[in-house]
């Protein structure tokens, strides 16, 4: 009996241990009951909303920006993989090949949704995209019935007794009938701009110079001392070669070296009016520095 009261008998020091130690396991206890340890982080409901839309507005954009770009282009060249890209189906593509295999020409949207069939949704979504040539899109007005009386009386003059168009004065350029001060400045600007004429078919590249205009110059005008250039072989150019020349870019590059390789080469100029997204009403101006 004594062994056992001998246990539960302790000096002041023990007893203060004690204590203590039920003082800490009572404040831990508190501290677990009334503390939330837990990591979530409680957000606004306004900026979670916020947060939210602007994930939104980059998922959106970026989903925008991985869709295939188009460019500016005539339907009457669409290719498979073309009208593939545009959302086509097939048998609408069939449908366009078959009426261009019949030598005739898609001159309008309207007649586009004519021949291929497509809905109006997608031809909604790809008409604004139709580029066709100028003549379609612009054709020129009925020349006037007014002659110029001087020019309706006089015989064209030859190649000796016309003024060289790269030595020309405005002065000399204004007694062209049609061609004013400003008209001459133009013509004078452009010849300085690139170191003289090639040949009289640049006139079309002068802003404000309409065909009647250019004719009567050129009875009066020619290049004599044409600006040397250098010319690529139309057969035998590289892409790095042909976007050198006015008015052709690397996809219009592009389409003439696969086009020549289809043909196994050109055998005339006028083949080029066949390449997709050619400039065809440049053709006379890229022509200057091409040879066969």
């Amino acid at each position: 009996m004594k062994k056992i009261k001998s246990h539960f008998q302790f000096s002041n020091q023990q007893r203060n241990g004690i204590f203590l130690l039920l003082i800490i396991i009572i404040a831990l206890q508190c501290i677990y009951a009334f503390v939330d340890f837990s990591d979530e982080v409680l957000l606004n409901n306004d900026q979670t909303d916020k947060f939210r839309k602007e994930l939104d507005s980059l998922r959106l954009i970026e989903i925008e920006n991985n869709k295939p770009k188009i460019y500016p282009f005539n339907p009457n060249y669409i290719t498979d993989y073309k009208g593939y890209t545009l959302g086509m189906t097939n048998e609408e593509i069939d449908r366009l090949h078959q009426f261009r295999e019949s030598n005739r020409w898609v001159n309008s949207a309207k007649q586009f949704q004519q021949v291929t069939k497509v809905s109006d949704s997608l031809l909604n979504e790809i008409s604004p995209y139709f580029k066709f040539p100028e003549w379609v899109t612009n054709p020129k007005t009925q020349a006037n019935n007014y002659i110029n009386s001087f020019s309706s009386h006089t015989k064209s003059k030859t190649f000796e007794q016309k003024i060289d168009l790269n030595q020309a004065t405005a002065n000399q350029l204004q007694k062209v009938y049609g061609v004013g001060e400003k008209l001459s400045e133009r013509i004078l600007k452009y010849r300085n701009k690139y170191g003289g004429f090639i040949a009289d078919v640049e006139l079309k590249e002068v802003y404000g110079l309409v065909p009647e205009v250019i004719d009567r110059i050129k009875n009066d005008f020619t290049v004599k001392t044409p600006r040397t250039i250098k010319t690529y072989n139309l057969n035998t150019a590289t892409i790095n070669e042909l976007v050198l020349i006015k008015y052709i870019d690397y996809e219009v590059a592009s389409n003439i070296i696969e086009e020549r390789t289809l043909r196994d080469g050109f055998s005339s100029f006028e083949e080029l009016t066949k390449i997709e997204d050619f400039p065809i009403k440049k053709l006379e101006i890229i022509q200057l520095y091409l040879r066969l």
